[in-house]
């Protein structure tokens, strides 16, 4: 039989102690929350309370994932959630000893992310109908996603008092709520107007405060917008795996085939840490050796 998994109240305490002293995204929560319970209904199968686990058990269990099929990044997010949260309880008063210490974290490789061509992105920006009032709407979202390279929630979370169309920026609330001004640029700036006039007035109804309401004039889900994204993908003939942050990583990679310093990259995609940033120079370095090696004579 499959795991149940089982939540505890320590869980909740511990999740809400993350959100009120690091501003933990709702993503990461509900995530630390699964893998918690799932580690708490495996705990309690084998008749060992959530406080009286050991590192032995521990690496039981992350054998089991092992077994199992769990993917390494998986097991990762789950041993730094099991690590916070015996912290939590050691501080709490509530063990004597963090038994997640000695513990190695599961060896992660990082791939790389997988980048559309300028030609696909362009294929993708026009395959939205733009006389019809969703096909405006998903235009100049998608515009104005390769143009600023925000997370798929940040777009979607949007409310138009963020956006500045005098001024080409948009002032963006990011991961552990730390704001951020993205520029955008004049042909992100014309669909973005064009749907203001044309389309966003039937879809709000004048209620909505959401910048890109869906078709009953609520705030849009991440998993809505992907949906019409996949459907224009369709239509464009993209055969290529895409996924929700399929446009942010062009966006970085291109930016930076075409000179910009990581830098900046950094600082419009709102990474704290320029290491994560760094994985599109190898995006960007590949796809010139790939050039090269097209070309060039004695590639």
């Amino acid at each position: 039989m499959p795991t149940i998994p089982c939540p505890d109240p320590l869980i909740d305490q511990f999740l809400d102690s993350l959100w009120l002293e690091k501003g933990l995204a709702d993503n990461t929560r509900m995530a630390y929350a699964s893998d918690l319970a799932l580690f708490n209904g495996w705990l309690h199968e084998r008749g060992v309370p959530l406080r009286e686990a050991g590192r032995d058990i521990m690496l039981d269990h992350l054998a089991w994932r092992l077994n199992g099929g769990y993917k390494a990044r998986s097991s990762a997010r789950f041993l730094s959630a099991l690590r916070g949260f015996y912290r939590y309880l050691l501080r709490e008063h509530l063990i004597d000893l963090n038994p997640t210490l000695r513990i190695a974290m599961p060896q992660v490789g990082r791939p790389l992310p997988k980048v559309m061509s300028e030609a696909d992105v362009e294929a993708l920006l026009k395959a939205p109908d733009p006389a019809s009032v969703l096909g405006l709407r998903d235009r100049a979202m998608l515009e104005l996603l390769y143009a600023s390279g925000l997370r798929v929630t940040e777009l979607v979370s949007l409310k138009f008092e963020q956006v500045s169309l005098r001024q080409g920026v948009l002032r963006v609330m990011g991961k552990g709520s730390a704001e951020r001004l993205v520029p955008f640029g004049e042909e992100a700036l014309h669909w973005l107007e064009r749907y203001l006039q044309e389309a966003r007035p039937a879809l709000a109804e004048g209620f909505s405060e959401a910048l890109f309401p869906s078709q009953r004039g609520e705030q849009m889900t991440r998993q809505t917008f992907w949906h019409r994204v996949k459907l224009h993908a369709e239509t464009a003939g993209i055969r290529a795996t895409i996924s929700p942050h399929t446009l942010r990583h062009a966006f970085a990679t291109h930016l930076l085939n075409h000179g910009a310093d990581l830098r900046t990259v950094q600082m419009l995609l709102g990474h704290s840490d320029l290491s994560t940033t760094q994985i599109y120079t190898h995006v960007a370095r590949v796809r010139l050796q790939e050039l090269h090696a097209k070309h060039h004579p004695r590639g």
